[in-house]
């Protein structure tokens, strides 16, 4: 069986629906339409850099609020591992688990050193393609900075039209 190819920029995003931290499903298509989605896949509740990522979309989420963006982060853990690392760590936005990673291969998010579930974000236009993919399994804390910037040029381009 050969793998989906990756998700590139341009693409469409593939809607999905994953159970978030409460166990209610959440679709991505309902989240498109108002404004930008950051999805953000991440690989372990409370791993030193996975809680660096988090908190970090946690600081900027109210600029996010602000750009109209919604964000959402996804890992293979699951609802229940996401309710707690969501308390504790005060993350105001959805976790979703994907447990057994259909959405991850959806995707084609790649693994680190074959291993690692990678740690990538795609921000999706409010028409639902995917405009922009940032990877770095090393520098987890550059996600939410990148997402923001980007949203907001999105936003700015988006007046011009």
């Amino acid at each position: 069986m050969s793998a989906r190819p990756r998700v590139k920029v341009g693409d469409p995003a593939p809607d999905f629906t994953l159970p978030d931290a409460q166990g209610r499903p959440v679709r991505l298509h309902d989240h498109i339409g108002s404004g930008c989605v950051v999805l953000f896949f991440y690989p372990k509740d409370g791993s030193m850099g996975c809680t660096r990522q988090a908190c970090s979309f946690r600081d900027g989420h109210e600029a996010f609020a602000d750009a109209g963006a919604t964000v959402l982060g996804i890992s293979s853990d699951a609802s229940e591992s996401h309710a707690t690392f969501a308390q504790r760590h005060l993350l105001p936005f959805t976790l979703l688990s994907d447990r057994g990673g259909k959405v991850r291969r959806l995707f084609g998010v790649p693994r680190t050193f074959g291993l690692l579930p990678g740690r990538t974000t795609y921000i999706i236009d409010r028409h639902g393609v995917v405009r922009h993919i940032f990877d770095s399994q090393f520098h987890p804390t550059a996600h939410a900075d990148e997402a923001l910037r980007l949203v907001r040029k999105l936003n700015d381009d988006a007046h011009l039209e």
